[in-house]
C-alpha cells in the first residue's frame, strides 16, 4: 500500500477495544516518527507523554467529557508545548547541532541568538499561539506512522486542558497540554468506520497562480 491507502484507511476512531495493545516494537515505531518532525527552527517546544495508567486515564477522561477513547484506546499521546524558558532551549537545541554536526562556529551561536530575539519579540498571545501549533505537527507525523502501520487513532481536541495540566502537573513543569490522540485498534462496534470519508474535491481545494 502506498501513503494515499494508508490515508484512505484511517480515520478518527471513535471506539477501540479494550482488549488490544499496541506492541512494543510498533511503539518506538510511532515514537521515532514523532521525533522525526518537522517544526519551527527544528526546536521541537514540545514533550510528548504517553499515558498508560488505568487510574491516570480515568481522571483524564472526566475531563474529556467522558469520551471513551481515553480509557479504552491502548496508549492516550499527550502532545504538550512548552510555555517557560525559551532561551535555554533554543541553547540546548544549539547544543545538539553542535554536537551532532561537529560544528560550534561563530555562526551556529549567532544562530541561537537569532532564534532567541525572534521569539522575544513575539507577544505572549503570539508566543503561545506558536508554541501550541507547533504540537499539531508532531501529532500529523503519529497519525501517518499509526496508519502505515494499521494502528488506529483519534486526534482530539475536546478536552479541558486546564484540568488535564493540573492531573498530570504540567504547570509546575513549563508545559501545557494542547492536543491528545488516543491510539490502538478500533472496536468492531465502532460503527463510524464503515462511514465513506468525506474530503473537498482537488477542485475545490487547491487553486495555482
Amino acid at each position: 500500500m502506498n501513503l494515499i491507502d494508508h490515508l484512505n484507511w484511517r480515520y478518527a476512531t471513535k471506539m477501540f477495544d479494550p482488549k488490544r495493545k499496541v506492541s512494543e516494537q510498533d511503539l518506538e515505531y510511532l515514537k521515532e516518527a514523532i521525533r522525526l518532525s518537522v517544526s519551527s527552527y527544528g526546536l521541537q517546544l514540545y514533550k510528548v507523554l504517553i499515558i498508560e495508567n488505568d487510574e491516570i486515564r480515568a481522571a483524564l477522561r472526566k475531563a474529556s467529557w467522558d469520551q471513551s477513547q481515553i480509557t479504552d484506546a491502548s496508549q492516550l499521546f499527550v502532545f504538550c508545548n512548552y510555555t517557560l524558558d525559551y532561551d535555554r532551549h533554543v541553547d540546548d537545541f544549539i547544543q545538539r547541532i553542535m554536537t551532532a554536526q561537529g560544528n560550534s562556529s561563530e555562526g551556529i551561536k549567532e544562530y541561537g541568538e537569532f532564534i532567541k530575539t525572534s521569539i522575544a519579540k513575539m507577544s505572549a498571545e503570539d508566543r503561545k499561539s506558536w508554541s501550541e501549533k507547533q504540537t499539531y505537527l508532531a501529532l500529523n507525523n503519529l497519525l501517518i506512522a499509526c496508519a502505515e502501520l494499521k494502528i488506529d487513532a483519534c486526534p482530539m481536541e475536546g478536552f479541558n486542558n486546564q484540568a488535564y495540566n493540573q492531573i498530570l502537573g504540567l504547570d509546575e513543569l513549563g508545559l501545557n497540554a494542547a492536543v491528545i490522540a488516543p491510539v490502538g485498534y478500533r472496536s468492531a462496534s465502532d460503527k463510524t468506520q464503515n462511514r465513506k470519508k468525506v474530503r473537498k474535491t482537488k477542485e475545490e481545494l487547491f487553486q495555482t497562480a
